[in-house]
């Protein structure tokens, strides 16, 4: 009997809009109509509505009277985001030392090889799939569902930051050689140092992205 999680309509919208807001193709302050995402996405106006419903739980919009306004990921919650993600991370990937297979190492290394690969020929979307791809598998070998529905969704909310980080070239390379470092201190069993390595790597990235959200802005 199939056991699979059943996608709605309204799961389409939500995870459509969602991917949209995070991605920056709706900013911050932009006003969402039912009527133009009903129209947009060829849906009735209920699937749209329960998603909407669901993206204000997620403080990713917010009703300010009869308009829908984008709220998005504001400095303040983007601060927030990466001291959090710093913390669990290196626990996370301590508990790795743990739980890891050696099928699941051979995973990760398999991984870094790929981006390696796309780092030597500067293709930045290709290094941010195969960096959610390390990171997940991080989260799914450590053993604990908590910590990896919590990582994943911290993950998904600093996807457009960590797609401009990447597109850096030095620091994709920099990034992938953390990487490699994380996995020979799982593959050592040693998990004081994969913790302290995680942490650095996304002390890292947290100062790449603010330094570019900075210039930014």
């Amino acid at each position: 009997m199939a056991t699979g999680k059943v996608t709605s309509l309204a799961d389409i919208v939500y995870e459509q809009v969602e991917r949209d807001i995070l991605r920056g193709t709706y900013q911050q302050g932009d006003v969402l109509t039912e009527l133009k995402l009903c129209e947009k996405l060829q849906v009735s106006r209920t699937p749209v509505r329960e998603a909407l419903r669901r993206l204000e739980q997620d403080d990713l919009i917010e009703s300010r009277g009869k308009s829908i306004v984008v709220v998005g990921i504001p400095p303040e919650d983007l601060l927030d985001i990466l001291e959090i993600r710093e913390r669990l991370e290196g626990a996370a990937t301590a508990r790795c030392c743990r739980h890891i297979t050696k099928e699941q190492l051979a995973e990760l290394d398999e991984i870094i090889t790929l981006e390696e690969f796309y780092v030597d020929r500067e293709m930045p979307e290709k290094i941010l799939e195969a960096d959610n791809r390390f990171h997940s598998a991080i989260y799914d070998a450590c053993g604990s569902r908590i910590f990896e529905k919590q990582l994943e969704a911290l993950n998904k909310k600093l996807q457009r930051h960590r797609q401009i980080s990447i597109s850096e070239n030095r620091r994709a390379r920099a990034s992938v050689g953390e990487h490699r470092d994380i996995f020979r201190a799982l593959t050592a069993g040693n998990a004081e140092l994969a913790d302290r390595l995680a942490v650095l790597h996304v002390q890292r990235v947290k100062e790449s992205i603010l330094s570019m959200a900075g210039s930014a802005g």
